[in-house]
């Protein structure tokens, strides 16, 4: 490897699919991505948001498109992979950050609020990985990056369906990796703690919750979607070739205190 910026970090020219990037994560990791000339692919299902996701970026002269796509439907998914792959004859990187969460007491916890966050955040990265895997299997080449979360390796009270998910998440992608490695497909994670987001605006806007959260981050603040995109780049670039099957935890310090 020639040990050049270009050559280690570069992600120009490849083509990466961004799941739930109408906004939050999945949205800042597009803009990094389309920024460093990838041909981006902005996969969501709200319409509305992902048009004007789109539209932002290519405001700022950056290649992306959208595909509007429910990653809970099998058929849906692997049309939006078949329409990349028809466009472009490849597809190198897999993003999978569409996610959604759910807090209530354990008693109480609604059954359909628990099959709605498994039916998204865990069929939800699996069938893209399926759908996208299928097209890097056929080139021997991808990257994969699925979003989990620090509560994949931590409970939470009332948190009985988010953190089983992301614990889900953490382990197809392990198996991923270990089916997929000899073809030259590397599958990783980032696990990120609350995160300025949508997602994590009721949590954040508790004041005890607050309190808690910062008086056990060694960092002293919250994490930022942008503090996701450098190890999402890194994951999708050269300099990782020999990293698979693990959880890189982008948290601040908060699992080591």
């Amino acid at each position: 490897m020639e040990y050049t910026e270009v050559d280690m970090f570069g992600i120009a020219g490849e083509v990466a699919v961004v799941t739930g990037s109408a906004e939050g994560i999945g949205f800042e990791i597009s803009r990094a991505f389309a920024h460093l000339n990838a041909h981006v692919v902005l996969v969501d299902i709200n319409q509305d948001k992902l048009n004007e996701a789109v539209a932002k970026l290519k405001a700022e002269g950056m290649d992306a498109i959208a595909i509007p796509t429910d990653v809970t439907n099998k058929a849906s998914v692997e049309k939006m992979a078949k329409s990349v792959f028809d466009q472009y004859g490849k597809i190198d990187i897999l993003v999978n950050s569409a996610g959604i969460a759910y807090l209530e007491d354990a008693v109480d916890f609604s059954e359909e609020m628990w099959d709605k966050v498994m039916n998204v955040n865990v069929k939800g990265t699996l069938l893209p990985c399926q759908a996208v895997g299928r097209y890097m299997l056929q080139n021997e080449k991808g990257r994969i990056v699925n979003i989990s979360s620090v509560r994949g390796m931590q409970g939470r009270a009332r948190d009985l369906a988010y953190a089983p998910s992301k614990g889900a998440i953490n382990q197809l992608t392990r198996s991923l990796a270990i089916e997929w490695a000899k073809k030259n497909i590397n599958v990783n994670a980032i696990a990120p703690i609350f995160t300025l987001t949508e997602i994590n605006k009721d949590i954040l806007n508790d004041v005890k919750t607050m309190e808690w959260v910062m008086s056990r981050m060694p960092k002293g603040m919250l994490s930022q979607t942008s503090y996701l995109t450098g190890p999402a780049v890194f994951l999708c670039s050269k300099s990782s070739e020999f990293i698979t099957g693990q959880i890189i935890y982008v948290d601040g310090g908060w699992t080591c205190a």
